[in-house]
């Protein structure tokens, strides 16, 4: 038996990769401008939106569950909608932004956790990345004032442990996938 996610472990990692750049970049220039967090963090939001609905289809294909995937999905791509709108947009509006896109898909990602269980070992590393996103949102929406250099401070951080944690499942799924991360039990279970 496989999963959808499993199948398209790259997606993962290409979805890690990208935060861990985006995180890269935005703790290389602290000081950025909210015009160019405005378009780092849409561009974020709308790539990782594609991939989870490309991962949505994918899995309706395979007949598998998908509308977690759906649902993380429309967040994203809403989020950089809403972004991208307004380019003007003030630092507490976009704090907000990043806030309640934070939780919606920490949660979203911690239920496809759950439901991963199932399956492989190592998904606690999707479990991590759920909490802190929702821990991250948390924050931004305890301390809006706190302006632009902090969020995006708060940002790189946060994509840096969020993208190394997707590269690592990834990688683990990628490992599952060809058979080789099955537990004796899963093996007997018919898994391969």
């Amino acid at each position: 038996m496989t999963i959808a996610l499993a199948n398209n472990w790259w997606s993962l990692v290409v979805r890690g990769l990208v935060a861990i750049l985006l995180g890269i970049i935005t703790l290389a220039w602290p000081a950025i401008t909210l015009g160019g967090l405005v378009l780092l963090f849409g561009a974020y939001a709308l790539l990782d939106g594609i991939f989870n609905i490309v991962g949505a289809w994918r899995a309706s294909k395979a007949h598998e569950r998908w509308g977690v995937l759906v649902l993380e999905g429309i967040a994203g791509i809403i989020a950089a909608v809403v972004t991208f709108a307004w380019p003007a947009i003030t630092a507490l509006a976009l704090v907000f932004i990043v806030a309640a896109w934070a939780i919606v898909t920490g949660v979203f990602e911690i239920v496809a956790a759950a439901r991963l269980r199932k399956y492989i070992r190592g998904e606690w590393l999707l479990i991590l990345g759920g909490v802190a996103s929702v821990i991250f949102g948390i924050l931004l929406m305890l301390s809006p004032l706190l302006g632009a250099l902090v969020l995006a401070i708060w940002l790189g951080v946060y994509a840096l442990i969020f993208g190394g944690m997707l590269v690592g499942l990834g990688l683990r799924l990628r490992t599952w996938s060809q058979g080789q991360g099955f537990t004796p039990s899963e093996t007997a279970a018919g898994f391969r």
